[in-house]
């Protein structure tokens, strides 16, 4: 087929990476690196656009750096690169799914490619939240021996692979490595070990500032394979060469209470990530649902830890659609030996509680798309989530929904027990820090059970209550939406501010708007660029398979809705076809995957559209657009 633009232009040529799409839908996917000499081939050119994390590390309090005891999580579940690297989402009825980023600090994708490239989902998750995100960097076996020794041998070499270690984490937008060498070194490999973590340590900071490296517990200094379970003389030189030391699994408290004594330990125990493996494997403390004796007793030591493999709780429950609960009540057995953060926000704050996946997918209350997806670049800034027990015999739980929802795939439900001897509690959604001016808006969207009064709440560092007044309801055919014009009580500057609800309000998707933000009209989309253009015949169809590319400031949008409509036929008498949505992106860069078109000659419209972070839709003149002709080109055959 023959494929232009209205104009006559060609289509924009950028090179086609087979690997970077499924081979039978052309979906854009992630995946790792396979071998030394595959790693040392790379170059910016190979790399996959879609997985190119979009989201920028946001600030957070108490900062990474100040934050004395550190909790990372390895994911490391079946292999990894299941439904999470189809980078624009799957259909999937019960995937798995993170949501209690508030607990963690740090993030580690693991798989056993010899270069694990985290999808960039999960980067862009973890970034919303202010978690860093790791790759991996691991060879085993006999295989992994003969590769370190070809990659140790020298300093050219071993600089070689951390620079482009360096390039990739730089280039895809994550923040640092894993390196584990699960494997003998020789003398010659060993001995240049360190440097190289030195060296790649240093790039990293230098070429990504906030990045880390760490070492598993694995080598000696001696370059034999044997697990310690500890920092100790035996492994400290590796761990002197990085950011700190991820053990291994099998200590017991007295390998705790002899690094807290070991002098290479002192005034580093941050950096020492006391791994828990969440499977329970050999003999550990804790692990599955008494993984929190195992925290109980790293926290009591002033450690750091590495929570492995907590993907366990999805893969050890028979009906997956129990997951969300399961996995809350893990996280609320670790709750008392976590600390949680706080994202520090620029207005507007908006989160409709998504967390990535649902059954249908929702806009402004009504069902956009009728079937199960996940997509964790759609998960939005997530809640506080927890039990309380109350007074009496009274309760309060906020978890997820995702039987309803305002926008994307799930909303908030808090529910519980209102003892008799309280006429109202409030529920803490969001613990925050924001940058206020003296006026600011907030909205409130949710659904009240029958006989429960909702209100809202800004509580701020240095006043008990701020007030509002001028509220105005807006009707709705199934939710209310209340407008809040909030004065605060004094001019306050980042302070926290805390979004409370009385009991039991099932959804709120709050949003907190500077009133002189309201005023700014919307941008257009610019640039709208189309490429690598694949068409498929199937049985009776002709489907279109494209990349469309815009330009549109990421710090103004929420989502954009990616739209065609053919604009006209083989037969003019027939009128263009309506917009009809083909899907949602959450970057400037959209797949168009298996797109039935008429049959050639032919004309079609993609059309983007822009929806602002408060949620409003931008008027239509500010769409961006791109129109495709296309002719079916025979060839004689002799």
């Amino acid at each position: 087929y023959n494929s232009t633009d209205t104009k006559n232009e060609p289509i924009c040529a950028f090179p086609f990476t087979a690997k970077h799409y499924d081979p039978d839908t052309t979906e854009p996917i992630s995946s790792g690196l396979q071998s030394l000499e595959e790693l040392l081939s790379w170059k910016r050119s190979d790399a996959n656009p879609f997985n190119v994390a979009t989201v920028p590390l946001a600030n957070r309090e108490p900062s990474l750096a100040s934050t004395p005891h550190r909790t990372l999580v390895s994911h490391d579940m079946m292999g990894g690169y299941l439904d999470d690297r189809f980078l624009q989402g799957a259909e999937s009825d019960a995937p798995y799914v993170f949501y209690h980023w508030q607990y963690i600090d740090v993030f580690n994708y693991f798989s056993h490619n010899t270069v694990t490239i985290p999808p960039s989902v999960w980067t862009n998750a973890a970034h919303r939240h202010g978690v860093i995100v790791l790759g991996t960097f691991i060879t085993e076996w006999t295989d992994g021996g003969k590769m370190c020794e070809v990659f140790l041998k020298e300093e050219e070499s071993y600089r070689a692979v951390a620079d482009r270690l360096v390039q990739i984490a730089h280039c895809y937008g994550f923040d640092g490595w894993l390196i584990n060498i699960e494997n003998p070194l020789g003398e010659t490999a060993v001995k240049n070990t360190p440097l190289f973590l030195r060296y790649l340590t240093d790039q990293m900071h230098e070429r990504v500032p906030g990045s880390m490296v760490l070492w598993y517990d694995s080598v000696l200094e001696n370059g034999q394979l044997k697990w310690q379970n500890e920092l100790n003389p035996s492994n400290r030189v590796f761990f002197s060469a990085c950011d700190g030391i991820f053990t291994n699994y099998n200590w017991t408290e007295q390998n705790l209470e002899g690094m807290k004594a070991y002098s290479a330990a002192q005034g580093r125990l941050a950096d020492i990530f006391v791994g828990v493996d969440v499977f329970a494997r050999g003999e550990v403390v804790g692990g599955k649902l008494e993984t929190n004796k195992a925290l109980e007793m790293i926290r009591k030591h002033d450690f750091s830890t590495a929570i492995f493999a907590p993907g366990w709780v999805y893969e050890s429950i028979p009906d997956k659609n129990d997951f969300r609960k399961e996995q809350d009540k893990f996280w609320s057995l670790l709750s008392d030996f976590l600390y949680v953060h706080r994202p520090s926000s620029p207005l507007p704050f908006v989160s409709s509680f998504c967390q990535g996946a649902g059954t249908s997918l929702y806009w402004r209350g009504q069902r956009e798309v009728d079937r199960s997806w996940f997509n964790l670049d759609a998960q939005e800034l997530q809640p506080l989530y927890y039990r309380e027990t109350l007074e009496g015999e009274g309760w309060l739980r906020t978890q997820g929904c995702p039987e309803d929802a305002w926008s994307g795939g799930s909303s908030l439900l808090v529910e519980g027990v209102l003892p008799s001897m309280l006429s109202k509690v409030c529920a803490r959604i969001f613990s925050l820090q924001v940058p206020l001016s003296s006026r600011v808006f907030v909205s409130l969207i949710y659904k009240p059970s029958p006989g429960v009064t909702v209100s809202l709440e800004l509580k701020t560092a240095d006043a008990t209550l701020c007030t509002h007044r001028g509220v105005q309801d807006i009707p709705s055919e199934s939710y209310h939406t209340e407008m809040f014009r909030i004065y605060l009580v004094s001019h306050i500057t980042q302070r926290y501010v805390c979004l409370c609800l009385s009991l039991p309000p099932p959804p709120p998707p709050p949003q907190i708007l500077d009133a002189e933000s309201l005023s700014v009209a919307p941008l257009p989309v610019q640039s709208v660029c189309l490429y690598d253009v694949v068409w498929l015949r199937g049985a009776n169809k002709l489907n279109l398979n494209a990349t469309l590319r815009w330009r549109y400031p990421a710090q103004l949008v929420r989502h954009f809705l990616v739209y065609w409509r053919r604009l006209r036929g083989p037969d003019p008498r027939i009128p263009s076809g309506k917009l009809a949505l083909i899907g949602r992106a959450y970057c400037p860069l959209f797949r168009v995957t298996e797109l039935t078109v008429p049959e050639p000659p032919g004309l079609l419209e993609l059309v983007v559209e822009p929806v602002s972070r408060e949620g409003f839709r931008v008027p239509e003149s500010q769409w961006g657009r791109r129109s495709l002709s296309y002719t079916e080109e025979r060839t004689d055959q002799s």
